[in-house]
């Protein structure tokens, strides 16, 4: 950053750079001070504690310097800076600029430091006794998370990537472009390079301007159950975690799984795969701490109101957060490659990124090995019929099943430690996999309704459990009938396993309103909404089906087969209606934004007998042709209460790009040579859009624009053109200013001519016209398929209830560890 080159700007790089260096430096100074803190006997001494504070607000500060310091460079277009040019530009909209601030590494880096640093904040705030243990661990994670941003170079190693690199370091800007072995050229790059290459085309959606935000404050929340259990560990303060850790624990579990299920609203709306969840490798990871921790969640709750099953509870609660690690490591390292649509390119961070994880897991086995003998476990088995009993196993269940998914995930990490060219598993493999954990771990979270903690009379349990099965089997029968599933005997028993669950929680909701019953209302509200998100998914994937149905299973595009199936694609010519099973589909127009274009597709059913019209609707996908990526098509939905209809495009003719008048170019350009014609009024010409009148001569034309004096010469000669019975109008302008003529020629760009009124000829009694018409062009056509979801409402309705479910456990907590 020493060389100024012509038109940079530095001062702002150079801030941002020493508030990264700040941070990593004062939280490395808090996790000191709050260690000391810990380790100090003397309870009456609060320097460290104080040290430790204000080192960790040092440590906010900058943080928010940083963020504040890239928006600046992005908003402003500052592309002397490599992760402005690589991730913004000048078309993006205010709200995709916000969206490019996390696209990259380091702005992500940044998001997940944030969050920490607020969460720090408020533990500081309301810790109290824990703050000093639960600080240290907090720091040390934001000490990782600086240090990711450094981007310097100690003992020729490089740590970190920083978000304020200049271009000219981070590209050889020789190679980009010949044109900067000049070096005059070279040092006024700048001039050169006026815009960024943008926003990757997949994240410009709304839901990606929520989604990471969200997700990563998810990340950034499970380092604090992480946190509590690492100093009840250290400080011996073994059964005093649970209830402080609770409320943590259940926000981690809420935000986190908010997030993920954003991710999935974004994938049904921006990419084109027909679905909500792929089983792609970043989900997967994203989703396996989100799981671990809600069988810690549970497994808390039992110990809490038995004393069993401590350890299961705090080592699932330690290993939530290294499963977070390693997401952020699959997700970061570059080992992914193209396996997945959401992976970050190798930023040269593949070791720090093992530190990390080695650092929290050794502390984690560290501390449980360390006061493994000094643990609350009990040696008495639970019973049976008893509540925590089958948490217990649910838990169990679930560890599995995420166990199953990291092996499965884990294909391209293995191919790199053992040299295996193993393929990553398809959708089809996960779902046959995961389907009988998922109808477990309904089972469970239903029948465990009707157990008591320690002990249940199993009559009493049987007889409240007969109930509920009998309606949930008479309601899957329906279901199944209706939604037709009823051919597959593992979605017939995951869907009873839904509905089950639902009822038996439903019937827990019965007594919300007594004092006993209020405490459970919200786990039961979070089960009933993850049974409907299950049920909602299984439903909608197992019977989504292509209605675009092709039955010549051919379209006359080259190689279109190699891309789509031709048999679920139609083709459609604009203004040419088209039957597609019930429906009559219109490729109305479209319009191009850049660097979007826009198809209006109209959909219409028409009763046959009487003509009406009983459903009418239109939708606009989107494609953008990408230098880097091809073709990137963005759906558009028909929702309605019990389906979908989904639709996007995958291949459209390619727009020839129109000349404009201007210097080096004229409108002529875009027509045909002319027709050079004398005429009288009266005539008629054949023209490719009809047929064209001339009409009388007009000496008082109406001249826009264009001053016209006494002694001057203007009219007008009226031209009418038919087509199909539709008459469209022009009115070229011939003018004699002095000694010299001028002619102003009209168009009609949907007629796609243009005519000239270039001559008058008083010894004929007849004009002179010039009559341009745009080359008869192929017509346009685009191709696109269209899927029907049914019951895809209940999976976002079941989000949203376990969300709910989730926020009244978490006052519950807080007003339980208010009355303690």
């Amino acid at each position: 950053m020493d060389i100024q080159f012509i038109g940079e700007n530095l001062l702002p790089g150079k801030i941002g750079q020493f508030f990264i260096v700040l941070s990593f430096a004062a939280s490395l100074l808090a996790t000191i001070a709050y260690f000391f803190a810990t380790s100090n006997k003397n309870l009456e001494d609060k320097s460290w504690v104080k040290i430790g504070r204000l080192a960790f607000w040092i440590n906010g500060m900058s943080i928010i310097g940083i963020g504040v310091t890239l928006f600046y460079l992005i908003l402003n277009h500052y592309n002397e800076y490599h992760y402005v040019y690589s991730h913004s530009s000048k078309e993006l909209p205010v709200y995709y600029i916000v969206s490019a601030f996390w696209q990259g590494q380091e702005g992500s880096f940044w998001l997940w430091s944030f969050w920490q640093t607020l969460l720090g904040v408020i533990l500081i705030w309301k810790a109290k006794s824990w703050e000093n243990g639960v600080m240290t661990i907090v720091a040390l994670s934001q000490t990782f998370l600086a240090s990711m941003l450094l981007g310097v170079d100690i003992l020729g190693i490089r740590v970190g990537s920083s978000p304020f690199i200049l271009l000219r370091d981070a590209v050889n800007l020789k190679e980009m472009a010949p044109i900067f072995a000049d070096p005059e050229n070279y040092k006024n790059y700048l001039s050169f390079i006026t815009d960024g290459r943008g926003l990757n085309p997949l994240l410009q959606n709304y839901w990606m301007v929520i989604h990471p935000p969200t997700l990563f404050l998810g990340f950034a929340s499970m380092i604090v159950p992480f946190a509590y259990g690492i100093a009840a560990l250290w400080q011996k303060r073994y059964k005093d975690w649970v209830k402080p850790v609770l409320p943590w624990v259940s926000f981690a579990v809420m935000i986190l799984g908010t997030g993920i299920i954003m991710g999935s609203f974004w994938a049904y709306e921006a990419l084109n795969f027909g679905g909500f969840w792929a089983w792609d490798p970043v989900e997967n990871a994203s989703i396996i701490p989100w799981l671990t921790l809600i069988g810690g969640l549970h497994v808390i709750i039992a110990y809490k109101n038995t004393g069993h099953a401590y350890f299961t509870a705090m080592a699932l609660t330690l290993v939530s957060f290294i499963l977070v690690l390693y997401a952020s490591f699959l997700t970061r390292s570059g080992i992914l490659g193209e396996t997945s649509v959401h992976s970050f390119t190798d930023l040269g961070m593949f070791g720090q990124l093992i530190s990390y994880i080695v650092v929290f897991l050794f502390l984690a086995v560290f501390f449980i090995v360390w006061r493994w003998k000094e643990l609350p476990i009990t040696h008495k088995d639970e019973e049976t019929y008893s509540r925590e009993f089958w948490m217990f196993i649910g838990a169990l269940v679930v560890t599995v099943s995420c166990i199953h998914i990291i092996f499965a995930t884990s294909g391209p990490v293995f191919n790199k430690i053992f040299g295996t060219n193993n393929v990553p598993k398809d959708l089809k493999y996960y779902n046959q996999w995961q389907a009988p954990f998922a109808v477990l771990i309904t089972l469970i979270s239903g029948f465990s309704q009707f157990l008591k903690y320690k002990r249940t009379d199993p009559r009493k349990f049987y007889s409240s459990l007969i109930s509920s099965v009998v309606f949930a089997l008479v309601i899957t029968g329906a279901f199944v009938w209706i939604s037709g599933i009823y051919t597959n005997l593992m979605y017939i028993i995951l869907t009873f396993s839904c509905i089950f669950a639902v009822l038996a929680n439903a019937r827990l909701l019965t007594g919300a309103f007594t004092k006993k019953g209020s405490k459970l209302a919200g786990s039961a509200i979070a089960h009933i909404g993850f049974a409907l998100l299950l049920v909602g998914a299984l439903v909608s994937a197992a019977t989504s089906n292509p209605i675009s149905i092709n039955e010549t299973n051919f379209i006359p595009v080259k190689d279109f087969e190699k891309a789509a199936k031709p048999g679920e694609n139609i083709m459609l010519y604009k203004n040419e209606p088209k039957q597609m099973g019930k429906y009559t589909v219109t490729y109305i127009s479209d319009t191009t934004i850049q660097p979007n274009t826009y198809y209006r597709l109209n959909f219409k059913v028409i009763d046959q007998a009487s003509g009406k019209i009983k459903e009418d609707f239109t939708v606009n996908p989107s494609i953008q042709e990408n230098d880097r990526m091809g073709l990137i098509a963005s759906p558009d939905t028909k929702h309605y209460l019990l389906r979908d209809i989904y639709t996007h495009i995958t291949s459209a003719a390619q727009k020839k790009e129109e000349h404009a008048e201007h210097e080096g170019h004229t409108e002529d350009e875009n027509y045909k040579a002319p027709r050079i014609v004398k005429v009288a009024a009266g005539d008629t010409l054949h023209v490719s859009s009809g047929i064209l009148t001339v009409k009388n001569l007009n000496n008082k034309p109406v001249v826009k624009d264009l001053k016209v004096d006494k002694e001057d010469l203007a009219v007008s000669l009226p031209i009418e053109i038919n087509v199909s019975g539709k008459m469209y109008n022009l009115e070229p302008l011939f003018l004699i200013k002095g000694n010299n003529t001028f002619d102003f020629a009209r168009k009609n760009d949907e007629l796609g001519i243009r005519v000239r009124f270039t001559k008058i000829i008083p010894e004929e009694n007849k004009f002179e016209l010039q009559i341009f018409e745009k080359p008869q062009q192929a017509k346009d056509w685009v191709v696109f398929k269209s899927i029907e979801f049914p019951f895809i409402n209940l999976y976002w309705m079941g989000t949203i209830v376990m969300v709910v479910g989730f926020l009244i456990s978490i006052f519950r907590r807080k007003k339980e560890i208010k009355l303690d």
